[in-house]
């Protein structure tokens, strides 16, 4: 069979083309291939980290997110739990991933705006390392106590703090959490002097706080919500600007005196610091739009928190206030980290 030629005219116009106008429509075929390349992304599995153990807020919400985003994109969406440092590890991880869009993280307050005052090397910059894609979700602490402790009210609390100072308890799921250093706030705020028990988990902290072990403790409502309504512990006030919907009888922290008194564990997505601004805005829209979805704000509406879905500047505005007021409350109590 004779080899193949092309047509005359296309030969033609071939050698008609100066090198200059050539270099043009290569240009524009590289362009398109690129955008092309970009408006696929996903183009294979994407891993969340998840810097917390399975099972907590932080994983349940992580992969509530994975699981419709998966269904956007066509693509397995996988949770990666790498707990370990109070999230620091897990974060530091996610951190130094590649920067493609194919690695991000899910963490919360504690990792993004606790951990870089309370640990001395926690082994990245949450501003410098992170691109911050949007808050997810947050929820209140709840303070509680156990149900036979001799007061009903925040105030009955205050009062019988003050005459057994350093004797009443509160516990924490571990040194400078968020539930710590919320009591470490309830003292400076009021006066009062506690002993602090820290221990490995929120499981852990409830069980003695059944128990009549330690007298109180600050718990996300997703946790503390099933004992309040049994009846095994009381809610004195709820740390949030506005009461939880599925706590409406009790109070806030403004409510009872205590002021602009906030902790509220949120929750957020970012990816690492280089990643393109375009994946950026993909992942952004996308996972805002799994948030609007009413069966996903029915969950997090279920486990005590409300969807919040803010835009990348407003993230990361969040994410710089909440640095520098935690960084107060850190250094007040002086609590550290090495």
């Amino acid at each position: 069979m004779p080899d193949c030629q092309p047509f005359p005219a296309v030969a033609a116009a071939a050698r008609s083309i100066k090198p200059v106008a050539a270099g043009a429509i290569l240009g524009v075929f590289l362009s398109a291939s690129v955008g092309w390349a970009q408006e696929r992304y996903p183009a294979k599995p994407v891993r969340i980290i998840v810097p917390f153990p399975t099972a907590g807020v932080t994983d349940l919400a992580a992969r509530q997110v994975a699981n419709r985003l998966s269904e956007t994109w066509g693509q397995p969406v996988v949770v990666d739990n790498r707990p370990g440092a109070g999230g620091t590890i897990g974060t530091e991880l996610a951190a130094r991933a590649l920067p493609d869009g194919y690695t991000l993280t899910i963490g919360s307050v504690s990792t993004h705006a606790i951990a870089p005052s309370l640990y001395a090397k926690p082994g990245y910059d949450p501003v410098k390392d992170f691109a911050a894609i949007t808050e997810i979700a947050n929820t209140p602490n709840v303070l509680v106590i156990n149900a036979a402790l001799p007061v009903k009210t925040l105030k009955e609390l205050v009062a019988l703090a003050k005459k057994r100072p350093g004797e009443l308890t509160f516990g924490s799921n571990g040194n400078g959490t968020n539930n710590h250093l919320a009591g470490e706030m309830l003292q400076s705020v009021t006066g009062i002097r506690m002993q602090h028990v820290p221990y490995k988990g929120s499981a852990f902290a409830t069980n003695d706080l059944l128990g009549g072990h330690i007298s109180m403790m600050f718990d996300v409502v997703l946790t503390a919500l099933p004992m309040v309504k049994a009846g095994k512990l009381r809610a004195l006030a709820v740390a949030a600007p506005v009461r939880s919907p599925v706590l409406p009888d009790v109070p806030t922290a403004a409510e009872v005196g205590l002021g602009a008194f906030e902790a509220v564990v949120w929750l957020g997505m970012w990816a690492p610091a280089a990643v393109p601004q375009d994946i950026l805005g993909k992942l952004h829209t996308d996972t805002v739009a799994v948030l609007k979805q009413p069966k996903v704000r029915e969950f997090f509406l279920s486990q005590g928190a409300q969807v919040v879905g803010s835009t990348q500047a407003q993230f990361a505005e969040r994410i710089r206030s909440e640095t520098a007021r935690w960084k107060k409350v850190i250094d007040g109590a002086k609590v550290r980290i090495d």
